[in-house]
């Protein structure tokens, strides 16, 4: 197993996709004098959502009826493995790490949902290997998102609840302000100091300088109790928040082009054909410039782990690959218990999505619903060490223990 594995591994390891990633990772390294633009960056992200989203829903065409009822039900596993991935977050980074309640509850939400930019570097991975998997799969990442959303708003405010200062401390952490503590419901009777059309209008830039590593803005206090300065804390359970976790721009364009390819793909394949040639044919380009800019971003990610400590890189390098683990394990039971027969690939794109952490959704979730918390903490983890991890060497060790777990269920 370790040869194949070190085969597989050295195989896969110089493909351009990862050349990509491995460019923009040296490019914060050499300090060369290069900005991923913004805009570009943007545009990539939607075409991948959309791309991934269309495919699926063509896929999702051609699944029998019979099978709807499975898919539902593995839909509702992956849903319930991440709610118990986000609160085991929360309870091991309490034993790995000094960090603030406050921050360990942020980074179990991150961990509690998924990362399409994972996903979509897998299926590009497992479609170079020709691993195939069942093309549904975009229906699993939409599902799998929500629940670190939930898992992050539940344990802040509980935190709120037990009273938490201003600044995110607790009452037995160093830090705490008596004169700040605040009751439930506080956050809701606090004057916002800007209107919401003011906040969603400074949104887009403030969600560019999360995604692109400006940690140096005036408007970020410094320290372990990093917030927005001058902003307001809204209702943890608002509707603005409610809607950043289910209409969120991600999510929706993710599920629209699902329903976009499902709808044209009832029609017949002449409907689709020529959109084909866009969402499929240049999927693998597009990939490889979205993998330059995250390399550029996990890279000046790693600088923030380090005040963390080792703990906390520990857990960013080994989560996801439990996480992952786990979601196999999980996952082949069920596959046998319901008589369902999966891709060879299907497996390694459910530990995908059990392993990774989300970087795009969760940020505006915080942004809005979770000002204390810092925002450099949850994105050095789950970009500058897990998102490296996954598209490095975890997908080939997912490959490897989805090889072994088989053996163990012959008939599945």
């Amino acid at each position: 197993m370790i040869h194949e594995f070190l085969q597989n591994f050295s195989h896969n390891l110089f493909k351009p996709l990862l050349l990509f990633f491995y460019f923009g990772f040296l490019i914060p390294i050499l300090r060369v004098r290069f900005e991923f633009p913004y805009v570009i960056y943007q545009g990539l992200s939607m075409y991948l959502l959309v791309a991934i989203g269309w495919q699926g829903g063509e896929e999702l065409a051609k699944v029998k009826p019979a099978d709807i009822d499975n898919i539902a039900e593995f839909v509702a596993l992956g849903l319930v493995l991440n709610f118990v991935f986000g609160g085991l977050t929360y309870v091991v980074l309490k034993y790995l790490t000094p960090l603030r309640r406050i921050d360990r509850a942020t980074i179990a939400g991150y961990y509690g949902s998924d990362s399409a930019g994972t996903f979509a570097t897998c299926v590009a991975f497992l479609t170079g290997v020709k691993i195939a998997f069942d093309a549904w799969m975009p229906v699993e990442l939409a599902f799998m998102e929500i629940p670190g959303c939930l898992v992050a708003l539940y344990l802040v405010a509980r935190l709120r609840h037990r009273g938490m200062d201003e600044a995110g401390f607790m009452a037995d952490e160093p830090g705490y302000t008596a004169a700040a503590k605040i009751g439930p419901g506080a956050a809701a009777r606090r004057a916002g100091t800007e209107s919401l059309d003011d906040e969603n209008a400074r949104g887009v830039e403030e969600e560019r300088e999360l995604s692109l590593e400006k940690l140096d803005r005036p408007d970020w206090e410094p320290g372990p109790g990093l917030r927005r300065a001058g902003g307001r804390r809204i209702p943890i359970f608002s509707r603005e928040i409610l809607q950043e976790v289910f209409l969120n721009p991600g999510l929706v364009l993710l599920v629209g082009g699902i329903a976009v390819g499902f709808i044209g793909a009832v029609q017949g394949q002449k409907v689709v054909h020529d959109q084909n040639e866009l969402f499929v044919s240049a999927f693998q380009g597009v990939l490889c410039l979205f993998l330059l800019e995250m390399g550029m971003t996990a890279s000046r990610k790693l600088r923030d782990v380090r005040p963390a400590g080792a703990g906390f890189i520990l857990f960013g390098l080994l989560a996801p690959i439990v996480f992952g683990a786990l979601g196999i394990l999980a996952a082949y039971p069920f596959a046998y218990l319901t008589d369902t027969h999966f891709q060879p690939g299907t497996y390694v794109l459910f530990a995908v999505l059990c392993g990774s952490a989300s970087y795009i959704t969760l940020p505006a979730v915080q942004r809005l619903g979770i000002p204390e918390a810092s925002p450099t903490l949850p994105l050095a983890a789950s970009l500058g060490l897990t998102f490296s991890l996954i598209v490095t060497v975890g997908i080939p060790i997912y490959i490897e223990i989805n090889h072994v777990v088989s053996h163990w269920f012959p008939g599945v």
